[in-house]
């Protein structure tokens, strides 16, 4: 249960990536919210249930 008050929303709210990060590792490129969600710098998701949401964008476009 979180701690924070407001509450940060469940992993099931629509505004679910608004809940606070409790754990970061930008190097790898994730990060662990309040709600148990991971979110990965590409914009996929990893949900509390092991549920996966994909990501959001597409690769990155690189300049050549």
């Amino acid at each position: 249960m979180c701690p924070h008050r407001p509450q940060c929303p469940s992993a099931d709210a629509r505004d679910r990536e608004a809940a606070l990060v409790v754990a970061f590792h930008p190097e790898q490129g994730w990060w662990l919210l309040c709600n148990g969600m991971v979110i990965f710098d590409d914009t996929g998701e990893l949900l509390p249930d092991g549920r996966s949401v994909p990501a959001r964008r597409g690769p990155s476009q690189q300049a050549a």
